[in-house]
């Protein structure tokens, strides 16, 4: 493995996708902090990164458009392989399931999992060429024990959960590791305010919510060489719900 590697953070700018694209940059990565459409937030990121004297760019595209996505990534490969790739971008839209809407149930798929195919698929054959390469997807705690309100979320992260076990067989022997993380509930603006003390102990063995840096850091971890020989697992980082 050459010691400059380019990683590509999807949802880049969320507190997750910052946290990841941090733990990346101090590995020594050359950083792509992705955002779909709030480039602004994304610049803010990779700005950040780079007073920190790290490579970094901001790139804005949507993962739910395979022609745009197709010729962001064309822009980004002239400049070399992508070896670290982390599917993080993600959205859920929650409603009960008898009351769910087409349009809900579409978008949520469209992001978590088209997303993931219209962003990895480009990649996968130049990343083979350089014999190394790690990839690495952020499901959920909802894709193993479910949750009420979240159908479209939960068939998204379980289908994204058994694409990276069928990639990973299909990418064992070309150096290339694809595993997923699935976080329970993390510090950030998506969960604030839904979930108070009483219902975190209920729902958490280890009674806290989690942080985006303990997600970044396994996520840092997978994307290691000490990772080397770890693949198509999906890791939970959820205070022990699952």
């Amino acid at each position: 493995m050459k010691a400059h590697v380019y990683a590509l953070v999807t949802g880049g700018s969320g507190t997750i996708g910052a946290a990841i694209a941090q733990r990346l940059a101090t590995a020594g990565h050359f950083v792509y902090v992705h955002a779909g459409s709030n480039l602004a937030a994304a610049e803010a990121v990779a700005a950040n990164l780079r007073q920190t004297g790290a490579g970094a760019q901001a790139v804005c595209f949507d993962v739910r458009d395979a022609s745009a996505c197709h010729a962001a990534l064309a822009a980004l490969l002239a400049r070399g392989p992508i070896q670290v790739l982390v599917n993080n971008a993600g959205v859920h839209d929650d409603a009960i399931f008898p009351g769910m809407s087409p349009e809900k149930w579409h978008r949520v798929i469209d992001v978590n999992l088209h997303g993931f195919y219209n962003v990895t698929q480009p990649l996968t054959l130049p990343m083979i060429r350089t014999r190394w390469g790690r990839i690495i997807s952020v499901s959920s705690v909802t894709a193993l024990i479910g949750n009420r309100g979240q159908v479209n979320y939960a068939a998204a992260k379980g289908a994204l959960n058994s694409a990276t076990r069928a990639l990973a067989l299909e990418l064992a022997t070309r150096g290339v590791t694809v595993n997923a993380v699935a976080p329970g509930i993390v510090a950030g603006p998506m969960t604030d305010g839904l979930f108070d003390a009483e219902m975190i102990a209920r729902l958490v063995p280890m009674k806290r919510v989690g942080t985006a840096a303990e997600v970044a850091d396994l996520v840092g971890f997978l994307a290691s060489r000490e990772a080397g020989y770890i693949t198509g697992q999906i890791i939970s980082v959820n205070g022990g719900m699952a």
